[in-house]
């Protein structure tokens, strides 16, 4: 959990009730020098009192705090997701009406406004968690430079701010689209499509005559006791529960945000099916221009491929297309133009 105890930069904003009272105030000197009224004068020194309270407050309301931060296991772009906030009182009096949110310099474009964390009341060496709300606009890196701390204790003329720094970087993976009726896979499942190769399978392929190394299992035994040679079963091999995923991000430089967001779908695409078919007990290989990952499954392989398309970026143009290894049934995607997605 990272940790952050010493403010430092943040800032005094003026609101508008603070605008509106100054804005009287000024009417009021006014009135007061035209016409030499002392009570007049009286008013404007409480006002005025009142103004340096209420910035002294609210500068002492947001200092002396501790603020830690836990990021959940996973974030995904375009989902909400909750960060685990602690703050602890570490000054002589209670803090009011606290509101605190994530900081940053230059990724407003890369997170959207969420509500903050209130704290009504934090008592002397109180502590509090809470959630904060973070939804990240687009997949990669994100550094969150620390959470804000501000308020408009006590009177709401000023709306304080203390930056307490935490330098935490996220990794975003790819947004997850919902899965659909025909996934990628669906036609290759373990049993459903014969090969017609030999191997272990369930389905029988044919018989023929023993040779040395055959196994005995695999003995016809009634035929071989008809035909005075022994005679074994061949069988079909059944297609595996793998799934290929080729992503060949050989897409050139991507001129505009309409190719931008094709390239960020076929991403999503191939999340989509590695996330899907993972969580059926598939076993999943990532291929792309700049990794392969071999086939496993878990919870080890789903985070290594959420890892590798959160990172990937597109690569100069390549000649020669990335094609599937072997014959395992596969998930091709590929910039042409569009995106397109090819299932074998």
């Amino acid at each position: 959990m990272a940790a952050g105890r010493r403010p430092r930069g943040g800032g005094l904003r003026l609101t508008k009730v603070g605008l509106g009272f100054l804005a009287l105030a000024f009417v009021l000197l006014l009135a007061a020098v035209n016409t030499g009224n002392n009570g007049l004068y009286l008013a404007l020194a409480v006002m005025g009192a009142m103004v340096l309270i209420s910035q002294l407050a609210g500068a002492a309301n947001v200092r002396r705090l501790r603020l830690a931060l836990q990021p959940p296991a996973e974030i995904f772009a375009n989902r909400p997701s909750h960060l685990t906030v602690e703050v602890e009182n570490r000054g002589w009096a209670p803090r009011w009406l606290l509101l605190l949110t994530v900081a940053g310099d230059g990724f407003a474009h890369r997170l959207r406004r969420t509500p903050p964390l209130l704290v009504a009341r934090l008592g002397r060496r109180q502590r509090h968690r809470g959630h904060l709300e973070l939804l990240a606009r687009r997949r990669g890196r994100l550094t969150l430079q620390g959470i804000e701390a501000s308020s408009l204790f006590p009177l709401g003329f000023f709306d304080k701010v203390a930056r307490y720094p935490l330098e935490l970087e996220l990794l975003i993976y790819p947004e997850l689209f919902a899965p659909p009726s025909s996934q990628p896979g669906r036609t290759a499942r373990s049993g459903d499509r014969p090969t017609h190769r030999r191997g272990w399978g369930h389905d029988l392929l044919g018989l023929r005559a023993f040779r040395p190394g055959d196994d005995p299992r695999a003995i016809h035994w009634k035929q071989s006791a008809r035909t005075g040679n022994l005679i074994v079963k061949e069988r079909e091999r059944e297609e595996s529960r793998r799934l290929q995923i080729v992503f060949d991000n050989a897409a050139g430089e991507l001129a505009d945000e309409a190719e931008r967001q094709r390239f960020e779908r076929l991403v999503s695409e191939a999340a989509t099916a590695a996330v899907d078919v993972l969580a059926r007990g598939w076993e999943v290989e990532l291929l792309t221009r700049d990794l392969i990952l071999p086939f496993a499954s878990g919870p080890r392989q789903r985070q290594q491929v959420l890892e590798a398309l959160a990172l990937i970026e597109p690569r100069p143009r390549a000649e020669r297309p990335l094609v599937a290894r072997g014959d395992e049934p596969h998930l091709r995607l590929v910039m042409d133009g569009g995106g397109r997605q090819e299932v074998e």
